[in-house]
């Protein structure tokens, strides 16, 4: 019994441990979304342009009563639709990703950032793939004021 007991204890030592996700950004920050909020401002096509980790590069979105979407996430390529839950202007929770948080659009609302609480990833999308280089370093700044780490930041 004792050397099934070891045997058991052994195996259970070689087991592989789970991995914990990364995290991009400093949680012990504030993460602001946008309070004066319209959601119809962000309804379409966006193209992902920017996001953390290396799984994948790029994705996209179409926002509007059903949202469908293939994100680029710090896990590889998440693919799914549904509707996004608002639980106060600005902040989403977007089915199979979970809190999705506008951080920023510029105000022809060509550019969105949005960002999780967690930090465990943080996108900017565009309208199309070609961001112009003043668009791209207003969405930077917006994911360096809530805490991200922009050294981990791949554009696409």
């Amino acid at each position: 019994m004792k050397r099934l007991a070891l045997l058991a204890l052994l195996l259970a030592a070689c087991a592989p441990k789970p991995v914990a996700e990364a995290v991009y950004r400093d949680t012990s920050r504030q993460v602001y979304s946008m309070a004066a909020f319209d959601a119809s401002r962000i309804e379409g096509n966006w193209v992902q342009v920017a996001g953390f980790g290396n799984a994948c590069a790029g994705g996209e979105m179409q926002i509007g009563a059903v949202t469908r979407y293939a994100l680029c996430l710090p896990t590889g390529v998440k693919n799914g639709q549904g509707g996004m839950v608002a639980k106060v202007p600005g902040r989403f929770d977007l089915p199979g990703v979970g809190p999705f948080w506008v951080l920023w659009t510029d105000i022809d609302n060509r550019t969105m950032v949005i960002g999780a609480p967690s930090g465990r990833y943080g996108l900017i999308l565009n309208r199309d793939a070609n961001i112009p280089a003043d668009r791209l370093k207003a969405a930077r700044d917006i994911l360096q004021f809530n805490g991200y780490d922009l050294a981990k930041l791949s554009v696409y």
